[in-house]
C-alpha cells in the first residue's frame, strides 16, 4: 500500500488544480466535453465553481495550457486506474537463478536442468552459477563441463544469452528463451 501513496502523490505533483494555475490565459474544455475557448483563468475559475467541479490543467505544455471543468478526485482516479491497467499489460522481465557445484551428482544435475527448463517455458531468463570452494578453484575444467553439459542439455529450448564468464569464485552464464 505504501508504494500505491507514493504513486499518488506524484501524480498530484505535475498535475496543477484551480488556484495553482499560473498562467493568464487558458484553453477551456466543458464538463460536458465541448470546447469553450481561450479565456483568462479567472473566468475559468468562475465556470468551474459553477460546475461546482474543479479545473483541472491537463496539457500544461500546450500555448496556451488546456485546462478541463472536471472532478480532480475522479481524474485522479481514472490516471491511476489507467497506469495500473498499463502495468497489468507489461512483462516484468524475470531472472531466475540457480545454483551448482563442480561436483554436482547425476540425478541432481538432471533436477536442476529440469528446474530451468520449467522457467525457460514460463519465459523467464535463467541464471546458472556454478560456485567453486577452496581447492576446486585449481580445477576449473571441471566445472566448466559441468556448464557446457547444462548448456547442451537445455540447447533445445534455450539459447545462451551470456556466454560462461568466471566472476571471482562463481562462473556463471545466461539462458533465454527461444
Amino acid at each position: 500500500m505504501l508504494f500505491a501513496k507514493q504513486e499518488v502523490v506524484a501524480i498530484n505533483k505535475f498535475i496543477r488544480v484551480n488556484d495553482r494555475i499560473r498562467v493568464p490565459q487558458v484553453r477551456l474544455i466543458g464538463p460536458d466535453g465541448g470546447q469553450l475557448g481561450v479565456m483568462s483563468v479567472q473566468r475559468a475559475l468562475e465556470i468551474a465553481a459553477q460546475h461546482e467541479l474543479d479545473l483541472v490543467e491537463v496539457a500544461a505544455t500546450a500555448t496556451p495550457p488546456v485546462c478541463r471543468v472536471i472532478d480532480f478526485n475522479k481524474f485522479k482516479y481514472d490516471q491511476e486506474k489507467k497506469e495500473r491497467e498499463a502495468k497489468k499489460h507489461q512483462k516484468q522481465g524475470r531472472l531466475k537463478e540457480i545454483r551448482l557445484k563442480p561436483n554436482i551428482d547425476e540425478h541432481d544435475f538432471e533436477t536442476k536442468v529440469k528446474q530451468a527448463l520449467t522457467f525457460i517455458k514460463k519465459k523467464d531468463k535463467v541464471k546458472i552459477n556454478l560456485f567453486f570452494r577452496g581447492r576446486q578453484m585449481e580445477h576449473m575444467d571441471i566445472g566448466r563441463k559441468v556448464l557446457d553439459k547444462f548448456i547442451i542439455d537445455t540447447q533445445a529450448e534455450a539459447s545462451v544469452e551470456k556466454e560462461p564468464i568466471l566472476e571471482g569464485r562463481i562462473m556463471s552464464f545466461v539462458l533465454s528463451p527461444k
